[in-house]
């Protein structure tokens, strides 16, 4: 979180404001109400003084790769993505009341529970890797929770391409104590073995109750502190009884110094996790993944389109008026009444002519009424 007020909360059509849900380097996130359907969201607003191209593009990144995947039962949904009244960028998101960012210092989660998200989170991140896309930024923080219990992977900002560009483009975005090696020494900005490491990291947070180069007492876990104990990437037991030594194998070979050495894709670490449940005795988590033709459909996300798509005023002048001649016509559609090539005088007389068609109606009917009570009283 960023130690700073969040911004003014944004206007927008059809969402009333309820309160701020937290703040970032580059956006805020508020609670709305969506008026209809009538539901919570959660609304990510990039902060104005902050949009640059660069910004923008990832941006406009995470509501692609969201829109892309989030009929995944396991990535946070995303609902709409547009531009603010007063020019700030924003995406209309699944609200999730509760997040991992902090439970699991203030608890011991359970391993059964720990394996289960896990196998949903990697489950997200290998449909993800299948779309060619890095999600860069795996984190606990980052693993929300629904109203229904259920962990989604959220926050594609820093999302890039599996077969990305190298270069000045790069971004070396990373949270310090889930970062690779190779990502702290900006070797790589992104890699699949990089997010194997990311998400070992997160599991052994999750069950540690610490991040896995954290050490014990203050003045222990400065970023270069942190840094340096990545680089050497020596392994430490979790040292719960209650976690089996596979579990454990598992972890740290997915945090191998050697990115060759880790699992070969998402979906065979995912794969150990359930022999670990199997071992356990626990049911297995399926792994949901999409296929490829699934995976693959659709025109390629262009990760340099920085463009401020969803304008927020119009950029065509409305449509003029048409000529006043033209009422009468509309009136006789509007009324039912079909009249070929009939002008003003025209609908008049008829109009005229229908009204006096239905009084005499009426005056006949109320003869014969009076008729029929006379002939009844005789």
């Amino acid at each position: 979180m960023a130690n700073r007020l969040p911004s003014a909360p944004p206007v927008l059509a059809g969402f009333t404001y309820v309160r701020p849900l937290g703040t970032g380097g580059f956006a805020d996130v508020f609670l709305f109400e969506q008026n209809l359907p009538r539901r919570p969201v959660a609304v990510k607003v990039l902060l104005k003084d902050i949009v640059d191209e660069g910004l923008l593009r990832m941006f406009n990144t995470e509501a692609d790769v969201m829109a892309r995947l989030s009929s995944h039962p396991s990535i946070l949904t995303i609902f709409e993505a547009s531009i603010s009244a007063d020019g700030r960028p924003y995406l209309v998101m699944e609200y999730c009341p509760t997040s991992l960012t902090n439970r699991y210092r203030r608890e011991v989660m359970p391993v059964e529970e720990v394996l289960q998200l896990s196998v949903k989170i990697a489950s997200a991140l290998e449909t993800a890797h299948r779309s060619g896309l890095l999600h860069r930024d795996i984190k606990p923080s980052n693993i929300l929770v629904t109203a229904f219990g259920s962990p989604v992977l959220s926050d594609f900002g820093i999302a890039a391409a599996v077969n990305g560009r190298s270069g000045v483009d790069e971004v070396f975005a990373m949270s310090v104590p889930w970062s690779a090696p190779e990502i702290v020494d900006e070797k790589v900005s992104g890699s699949i073995p990089a997010e194997i490491w990311g998400l070992g990291a997160t599991v052994y947070s999750l069950l540690a109750g610490r991040s896995p180069f954290e050490r014990a007492g203050s003045g222990q876990n400065s970023r270069d502190q942190l840094k340096a104990r990545i680089r050497r990437a020596a392994y430490t037991p979790i040292g719960r009884p209650d976690v089996p030594p596979a579990l454990e194998a598992t972890l740290a070979r997915a945090m191998s110094k050697d990115p060759a050495a880790r699992h070969a894709s998402v979906a065979e670490f995912a794969r150990e996790l359930q022999a670990t449940q199997h071992e356990m005795g626990l049911a297995h988590t399926p792994l949901d993944v999409a296929v490829d033709e699934w995976a693959m459909a659709g025109v390629a996300i262009d990760f340099q389109d920085d463009r401020a798509r969803g304008p927020v005023r119009p950029t065509v002048e409305r449509p003029t008026r048409r000529p006043a001649r033209d009422a009468p016509a509309r009136r006789a559609r509007h009324e039912g009444t079909v009249l070929a090539g009939s002008g003003g005088r025209r609908d008049g007389a008829t109009r005229i002519f229908l009204l006096a068609s239905g009084v005499a109606l009426l005056v006949a009917g109320s003869a014969v009424t009076a008729f029929l009570v006379l002939a009844g009283g005789r």
